[in-house]
Order: C-alpha cells, then structure tokens, then sequence
C-alpha cells in the first residue's frame, strides 16, 4: 500500500465523540465497532476530549487530576483480565520488561501522579494547598514519611497507568488498520488540584504557599454574559523560557504518542491571556497579559512535528492572535452554529473558510445543531436556509460542513444520530449536569454509516488508499 498521505494534507471527514460517551464508556469493544463504524462511513478521523483523571465531583476533562495521565475509569477490565494485567504479579516476565521500561521513560510525570494520588487518598476532600506544609511544598522527606508502608498502592498506579497506555495503543494500532486516525484535546492550562501544579511550582504564578496570584478565565462572549473564571493558574512564561519550554516540550510530546493529531484549547492565550483578580467576583473584572507568543508555539511545532497540530481559535480573536496562528502554520476552527449572526464579515460563514481550517457544525461547549436549531430565532434560520436548503435538519448543516472548504470537517455524534438538546455534552458556565452524555447501544449501525459515507462521498472526503477492511481484534 502507498504511504498514506499526511494528516491534513488532504479532504478528511471525522466524528467527534469522547470515549466516555461509547456506549461501555471506556476502551473495550465499543471503542473498536466505532472505530468500524468510522471506516465503514468513510471517516477517517475520530476526535476526542483529553483523556485525562477528572475530578469526582465536576467529571471535566478540562479541570483534570493531571495533564499527562490517562482516566482510570477507561480501562476495559476484561482486556485487563483476559492479558493477566489485574496486578503487578500478573504479568510475565515479557510484560514485566515492558511494563517497568514504560515506567522508566514515563518517570517525569509518572511518579509525582503516582505519589499525589496516593497522598490525595489517604486525605480526602482536601486539596493539597490543605495539606501539612511538608507535604504541601513537596519536600522528599515529609513525602516519603507519608508514603511509607503504600508502596503496593503506588505500584498499583503505575500499573494502571501502563495497562491504559497499552490500551489505548492497542486501540489506534486497530484504528491506523482501518485508515482512522485519533485527534486528541489539550487544554492550554491545568487544574489548581494537580499533580502538575503541586510537582512544579517554579513554572506558575503562585504565591509562597501553592496558590495562584491570578487566575484563568475569559472575557463576556457568547458562552457567558459574565464570561467564565475557570480558576487555573497561570504560567510563569519567563521561568519557562529558561530551560527553552521543557515542560511544555514534554506536555506536547505526550501527547503525540497518543494521538495522530493535537488541538490546543484556548489558542489565543499563548498570545495574550485573561488574567482574573483571585478576590473578583466573576471575570469581568479581568484584563489581557501578553503571552509568549512565538517563542512557545516554534517550540511545540517542533517537538509535535508541523502538520500535527490545530489551534482553537474561538471567542475574542484579534489580528496579533490570527498572525500567530498563521505564523506557527495551525489551522484554526470554523463553527456552523456561530456563523448566522448577519454579519457578512463573519469568519464562520462557509465561504469564508479556506483550506487550512477545520469546520465543525458545533463543539462539545455547543447546543447540538438540532437543539441549536429548534431555539433559533426566525432570521437565523432564514440566514441558515439560504446556504444549506430546505433539508431536515440537523444534516442539512452536516452536509453544509462536510461541502466546505476547509481540509478537515468534524461532526459531533450527537448530530450524525440527530440528536436533540438534552444529548448536549457539556453547558459552559455550568457546573452541573455535564460530561456524562452516552450514545445509545447499536446507534452506529450500517445504515447510519451507509447514509454518513454518501454524504461523505459527495462532499469529495473519502481518502484514497485508505484502508477499508480488517479483521476485528483487540
């Protein structure tokens, strides 16, 4: 077979869709028929959320345990079982070897998860900025104090975190059989309650006890009238430049051994950052701070490798901000939903769009289109009806996408199975009620893929050469 061609170097259709919302909700068999799905339709590329440790009580994959980690709640426990993978003393000696090589190379970030998730769960409820000053600052001694006598739960995580590696590997091996590649979601900031923040202080603006001077967030725009305070913390951009960007360098490294393709979150705050006062009620009382700009972006494009990343760009997007974007060669992000607003200028509007950009009908913060559709006012609908027809919706603006322009068209699930609001995955500003959307068993049937596939045809989407066939296997 000839070399397939690069990631975005030709018309490509996907579907987005997080793991968790697989009907299992995790890396077994539904992972792989979705991924049949996929080929079967013509798509070859599956986007997902970041696959990261989330919190208990808010379920984000925005506000994760750690950036570099993957969700314990993705293992597939009869892979697990059926491999001899359940504990340490399983495993062979073949999988010792690699299990303890992985851990070798993996050891930057590993350890300080293995060590924050153990001390996190003999403290329950609490934060670490709560825990004894030792323990809080991280200092070796009052560590290994603490974790004297948990070796065995320490060795659990680490187990847990190879035999999702594995996993997941095993899953892309199958879906690069089929011709899918996997597009991953990195967050540009990290939770405050991380092993991220708690092993490495030196690279954000904290105070002398862990807590942020400043905070995250984003101006009013049109998720939220107040904007959004998402309370990270910020970077410490000159500490980073010291050592040329290591701990991003390292951030973006993991993430493409995961995936074939990367998204950056929040773009535009490598350019400049909305910075939240920690006493500020909401974030309208925030204001812009330059970022690093090139400096930063010349450093991931060179550990991920050109052609592997994509900037969100959405929400207030000045010309500094597109002038990185094009600089860096990201492609940026295009959204149906945000396009009908009768401005004539608007950047979201289908001719508008350009090659080096990927279209969405909406993201995972949208309404889906259908419920998009039954709230939109007259006008919007007008507006909405001149350029994709009188067909039923919501395909009347999957097939909008899929005709652009733009190298890259991506659907969410929710709207290839017509779904209306309440399959909504996540309300911005919410706090509640969110990430926990699943499809339904069998949704992805043939027929859904058979009708997907044509449209994909249509739209001049299938690859050639792809693969189109393979056996099933896990």
């Amino acid at each position: 077979m000839p070399d397939a061609p690069a990631p975005l170097a030709v018309r490509r259709a996907g579907v987005l869709l997080h793991v968790t919302s697989l009907p299992g909700g995790d890396l077994g068999d539904d992972a792989y028929a979705f991924v049949d799905f996929l080929a079967d339709a013509g798509c070859t590329v599956w986007q997902v959320l970041p696959l990261v440790p989330v919190h208990e009580d808010e379920r984000s994959p925005y506000n994760a345990l750690s950036a570099m980690a993957l969700d314990p709640g993705l293992v597939d426990p009869g892979r697990r079982r059926a491999h001899g993978q359940e504990r340490l003393a399983d495993l062979d000696l073949d999988q010792r070897v690699q299990h303890d090589a992985w851990c070798e190379r993996q050891a930057h970030w590993l350890e300080p998860y293995a060590e924050f998730t153990v001390l996190r769960e003999q403290r329950p409820g609490r934060t670490w900025l709560d825990w004894e000053p030792g323990l809080r600052d991280r200092d070796p001694e009052a560590v290994a104090q603490a974790l004297a006598g948990a070796e065995d739960r320490l060795a659990e995580v680490r187990l847990e975190q190879w035999v999702l590696d594995e996993q997941w590997r095993a899953l892309t091996t199958y879906a690069a059989s089929r011709g899918v590649l996997l597009f991953g979601d990195l967050p540009i900031f990290v939770a405050p309650d991380s092993a991220d923040v708690w092993a490495d202080r030196r690279v954000f603006r904290l105070d002398a006890e862990g807590r942020p001077t400043t905070v995250t967030g984003v101006p009013p725009d049109y998720f939220a009238a107040d904007g959004q305070r998402w309370n990270n913390p910020h970077y410490d951009w000159d500490a980073m430049a010291a050592d040329d960007y290591a701990w991003w360098r390292g951030r973006i490294a993991r993430q493409r051994e995961l995936f074939d393709l990367v998204r950056i979150d929040h773009f535009r705050g490598f350019e400049a950052a909305w910075h939240v006062p920690v006493d500020a009620p909401t974030a309208r009382d925030g204001h812009w701070v330059p970022g690093p700009g090139r400096a930063v972006l010349d450093a991931l494009v060179e550990t991920a490798g050109e052609g592997t990343l994509v900037a969100e760009d959405l929400g207030v997007i000045t010309e500094e901000v597109d002038a990185l974007r094009l600089q860096a060669g990201l492609p940026g992000m295009k959204v149906l939903q945000f396009a009908f607003d009768g401005d004539p200028r608007n950047t979201h509007l289908p001719e508008s769009h350009g090659v080096e950009s990927v279209v969405y009908t909406g993201t995972h913060d949208n309404d889906t289109t259908l419920g998009w559709w039954e709230a939109a006012d007259d006008d919007t609908r007008r507006r909405v009806r001149e350029r994709a027809g009188e067909g039923a919706m919501p395909w009347a603006l999957v097939e909008l996408a899929l005709g652009s322009t733009a190298r890259l068209c991506v659907v969410p699930a929710q709207d290839v199975l017509g779904l209306g609001a309440a399959a909504r995955m996540n309300t911005p500003g919410l706090r509640d009620g969110n990430w926990g959307w699943r499809a339904p068993a069998g949704a992805f049937d043939p027929e859904l893929a058979a009708r997907l596939r044509a449209a994909v045809e249509r739209a001049e989407r299938l690859v050639p050469g792809e693969p189109d066939t393979a056996e099933h296997g896990s």
